[in-house]
This record gives C-alpha cells, structure tokens and sequence, in this order.
C-alpha cells in the first residue's frame, strides 16, 4: 500500500510539473537575429549551393569527372551543412572524391519552415540530391551521415531504394539514432502539444548553425522516424548487394543512446547474411566527427575525428 501511495504521488508530481510548464511557457519562442530559425540567417548552402553540392557546381561532368566517387555527407536534426564542414575542410587537396552537402528540407532557415517540416520531407532531399547525380552521369555516389540522417538512410535502404544502384553504395553511419538518451521523446506526443517547444542547449557559437528552439512537432516527426526505423529494424533488414554500410558509435553518447549500435548490429545482415562492421568510438561526444564549437576538444577526440575520416575515404575505394 505504501508502495501504491508513493507511486501514485509522483504520478500526480509530475503531472502538475507539466502542467506548470505547459502554463508558463509560450507556444511561439522569440528568436534572436543571430539565431538559426530567426530568417535574418540561413544555412550558407542556400545562399552559395556551388561551394556545397557539386551536382550545382559540376552539373555536366566529362567521362573521367563521372568516375570519381560522390560522398553525400548528411547532417542530423535540427542541425545544418556545419556538422560536416570539418570533413570538406580534411579532405582539401583531395581531388579523388567529391563532397556533396545536402541541407535537409526545414532545416536552415525560419523556424516557421522548420515547424512544418516531416521527417519525410528531409528524407526526400537526401533521396533527391542522390537522383539528381545519377541522373547528370556521377556512377560512384556514397553517402556520410550523422545522427537523425543515419536513421533516414536506414528507411531508404529497408525500402529498397538503392537495390538498382548500378555500382558499389557505400553508407558510412556516425552516430545513428534509433533510441534517444533522452527519453522525454518518447513522451513528446503527449508533452509537446502543451510545451509547444523544447530549448536546446547549445554551446557559445552553435545557435547559428543548429536550431536553439526545437518545435514540438518536429521533435513529434524525429520520434515517428525512430519508431518506423526501429520496427523495420525488427523485423530485419537485408542489405542488397551492392551496398556496404558501416557504423561509427560514440560509447558516451549524450543523444543517441548507445544501445542503437545494438540494434542496428541485429537488425541488419549483408545480402550473403554477415554482420555489418561496428567500430565502437572512445567519445562522450555525440555526432564525434564534428568538433568545431565544442567547448572542450581533447587530442583524443582529434584522433576520432582522423580515424573516422580516413576509414570511410579508404573503404570507400575497397
């Protein structure tokens, strides 16, 4: 009985904390014009798509150009083209492989767009950048994603979206998310519409390149992905052929729960039914390959970032 008594006290405690919340917090934040989603500021790949895409910079390769291999480096959510500049900026000098940086759709601009965004709709410009180079005449189109675009990729491939690909797809996975640390997501259907928004805690420096106010809905759309991902996973995801994928997994991470490697590891068999290959990464960092504005960087934290880096660009040949 006491037991019963405690159990339903906190039940009521934390139901009037929300309450609380949901009372004094207004639906529609009030956004700086230095922050990501004010519309004074945008992601850089809108305003210079050149400096970022190369199907807009090299639109019409020549017979050689068509041969080198296309790495599409995909940002998580509520994130921007930032989380993969570091990797353009390694691979200067480069002329063996091409970046490509796609901006997910929302994402980038005013928080209004960003609010009425689906997980679908992000999905679809990862789908779209990577059509639009097969259709100019790139042959080698591979793909580097982070966090939320790790568990889109992941969709594409379970609805076989590559099973044509007429060479080699390689899918390098840096902290995917299936199951969120945070578990205030999995509450969020029931939360959110009260909240109407979370405030991210951004460090000095990131409220330009990742939104600082998160809209419920979206969070809604992050969590809706997870669940489909991780029930596809579930039921089992056999790669084709042609598609080699590869995971890299911070053992600390503060976002995607580790836990997910886990899943994606059962969840997965290549097309001959062998396990993919999973490199557990020493790091409390989550998306580790991106260190630009975080407060504290280690030299460890640099040697991620190189392994990681010269890993997917050498397998990438293999």
């Amino acid at each position: 009985m006491e037991y019963f008594t405690t159990y339903k006290m906190k039940k009521i405690l934390i139901a009037v904390t929300i309450l609380l919340l949901a009372a004094g917090c207004k639906k529609t934040p009030i956004i700086a014009d230095d922050m990501l989603g004010s519309g004074k500021i945008s992601d850089p790949s809108l305003t210079d798509p050149a400096a970022y895409r190369i199907s807009v910079s090299q639109p019409n390769p020549n017979i050689l150009q068509a041969q080198v291999p296309v790495i599409i480096a995909c940002h998580g959510y509520s994130a921007s083209t930032f989380e993969w500049d570091e990797f353009r900026t390694w691979s200067a000098g480069r002329h063996d492989y091409y970046i490509d940086q796609v901006l997910l759709a929302g994402h980038g601009t005013t928080y209004d767009a960003f609010k009425k965004s689906t997980w679908r709709d992000w999905q679809a410009s990862i789908m779209d950048e990577y059509n639009l180079l097969v259709k100019e005449g790139y042959k080698k189109i591979n793909f580097a994603a982070s966090s939320t675009s790790c568990t889109l990729l992941l969709d594409m491939v379970h609805a076989g979206f590559f099973n044509n690909a007429t060479t080699t797809v390689h899918i390098f996975l840096v902290d995917p998310i299936i199951i969120p640390s945070d578990k205030f997501l999995s509450v969020v259907g029931v939360v959110g519409p009260m909240l109407g928004y979370i405030t991210n805690d951004n460090a000095a420096g990131e409220d330009t390149y990742y939104y600082h106010y998160q809209p419920q809905e979206t969070l809604q759309q992050l969590n809706n992905a997870l669940n489909t991902v991780r029930s596809e996973l579930q039921d089992g995801i056999t790669l084709p052929q042609n598609v080699y994928l590869k995971i890299y997994k911070s053992i600390k991470d503060p976002t995607a729960d580790p836990a997910s490697a886990v899943l994606i590891y059962d969840g997965i068999k290549t097309h001959d039914g062998n396990r993919i290959s999973v490199d557990l990464v020493n790091s409390n960092l989550h998306v580790f390959t991106r260190l630009n504005l975080v407060p504290i960087v280690t030299d460890f934290d640099k040697q991620n970032q190189n392994y990681a880096f010269t890993d997917i660009t050498t397998l990438m040949f293999q």
